[in-house]
């Protein structure tokens, strides 16, 4: 399936905003290049933004890190998840809460409360400062779903997403709408728009975790980075016998040629080159003092992202996506053994990461969000908990509309039952997502600048939600940025 809706690309939009390209001229990167060739940006930025996804491989337990604090519905949470009446099972003690209560500035209907997992004090910390928002249930979708039409099986009336608590498949879901191995994801689609305000599009999307569906666009191409720095053509870092052996081997494989194969090999190898050269000078030039946690390799992403963006000016870039994971959330079993320090390490290291934007001074421009394959079951599988569908996520930068819940909490149920209360959830306390990863998606490219305009061919479902579909209670902006 194809993530782009060609009639919302029209020649009209092109010509219009072609002009920006225009200016590049001869000069400009080859990826540049292909990008006035296919279509052109949707703004031209003045200033500077990043959007950062940090995502959770495996499928993070919703219930385990937004975790039901007021009384009632902590007292549903412990017999779900316990046995022997909630003494024992998958069940965090109320009073190891009380230092993660999360207090949003407009409280929460029918006295409901949440807490976060007491290993997330740091993000807590956060969330109540106004710099961190929680978006809940939001999952992949199609359309606006009720349990009773999902249940129907009935999806050529009622379509789902392709493969629901498929591992591999819910990951290109989230990142791209498609099962696994579609090519464009809607972080590289994001990038395509914001080419022509980047001096050097080679930077624009960027991955500090290896090769993904999320950055890939149609005309932005990943640059990989490591924790380090810039990857270096191996082949060049190779033992020689001599200096000049090395530089002769470097002016041979980017030598120009009549092939046009070879020629074409010369030019990735000089721009691979280039690339990196500019990558290492620039982080040469930084000096971030802001501490991350030791021993964590999504912190130590977080910093490569950090550092990266404080050579924003070296780089040439006004716009750029980033991609940073962390896995093991696949906890079918041992989750209380396994999951509080993975929750331990997305609180630092998020918390972290946002003092490193106010010590670079853009903590307003950078905005992290998380996403995960899907979120789990409530009811326990053993002592852990089996794929689910809806997650709630967090939000966190200067420009994030804080200290708040976005969504709709859903009860604390399995779902077995034709009550109302159980109508967010279809079975085993798998959440219907009440939210849409497309409604999500929009209000962070809203964020970034991409116009109302273009969201439509950005996100294919997105026509499905909103006043416009007529269904107003989905709507297209929801509301948790400035």
């Amino acid at each position: 399936m194809n993530i782009i809706d060609p009639k919302k690309h029209t020649r009209r939009m092109f010509l219009q905003r072609g002009s920006s390209l225009a200016l590049a001229g001869a000069a400009a990167p080859f990826a540049l290049n292909l990008a006035a060739m296919g279509e052109a940006a949707a703004f031209n930025a003045n200033d500077y933004k990043a959007l950062v996804c940090v995502f959770l491989f495996g499928g993070s337990d919703y219930a385990h890190t937004v975790v039901n604090y007021d009384e009632v519905s902590h007292a549903k949470y412990a017999k779900i998840r316990g046995v022997d009446g909630g003494a024992n099972g998958l069940v965090i003690p109320r009073t190891a809460l009380s230092g993660t209560v999360l207090k949003p500035t407009a409280p929460l209907a029918d006295g409901r409360q949440y807490a976060l997992h007491p290993n997330m004090s740091a993000l807590a910390g956060l969330f109540n400062r106004g710099k961190a928002a929680v978006q809940l249930n939001v999952g992949p979708l199609v359309a606006p779903i009720t349990r009773a039409q999902y249940q129907s099986g009935n999806t050529a009336k009622y379509p789902i997403p392709p493969k629901l608590f498929s591992h591999n498949d819910q990951q290109s879901v989230w990142q791209s709408y498609s099962a696994e191995g579609t090519t464009e994801g809607w972080g590289g689609r994001i990038g395509d728009l914001a080419l022509s305000s980047n001096g050097n599009s080679v930077f624009t999307c960027i991955s500090v975790t290896g090769n993904n569906v999320f950055l890939a666009g149609r005309s932005a191409l990943q640059y990989q980075c490591s924790t380090g720095g810039a990857i270096a053509i191996g082949s060049l870092k190779d033992n020689f016998f001599n200096a000049t052996s090395r530089d002769l081997f470097s002016s041979m494989i980017q030598q120009s040629s009549a092939d046009l194969l070879e020629n074409e090999y010369a030019k990735v190898v000089k721009r691979s080159i280039s690339a990196e050269s500019q990558v290492t000078n620039g982080l040469a030039k930084v000096n971030l003092t802001t501490a991350f946690p030791s021993s964590s390799f999504l912190a130590d992403q977080l910093k490569a992202v950090a550092r990266l963006i404080a050579a924003r000016d070296s780089l040439g870039v006004k716009r750029q996506v980033f991609m940073v994971s962390l896995g093991g959330f696949d906890l079918h079993d041992n989750l209380d053994a396994k999951q509080p320090d993975l929750l331990k390490q997305v609180s630092e290291a998020l918390s972290s990461f946002y003092d490193a934007t106010v010590e670079l001074g853009v903590a307003d421009k950078v905005t992290a969000f998380t996403a995960s394959d899907f979120g789990r079951t409530l009811t326990p599988n053993g002592d852990g908990s089996d794929h689910g569908w809806g997650s709630h996520h967090f939000l966190v930068g200067g420009a994030v509309r804080g200290a708040a819940f976005y969504g709709t909490p859903p009860p604390v149920s399995v779902g077995d039952s034709a009550s109302p209360d159980d109508q967010w959830h279809v079975g085993q306390g798998r959440l219907l997502p009440s939210t849409s990863v497309e409604q999500y998606a929009a209000t962070l490219a809203n964020w970034f600048g991409v116009a109302d305009s273009e969201l439509n061919g950005l996100l294919p479902y997105l026509k499905n939600f909103g006043a416009g579909a007529g269904v107003p209670n989905y709507p297209t902006n929801l509301g948790f940025m400035t």
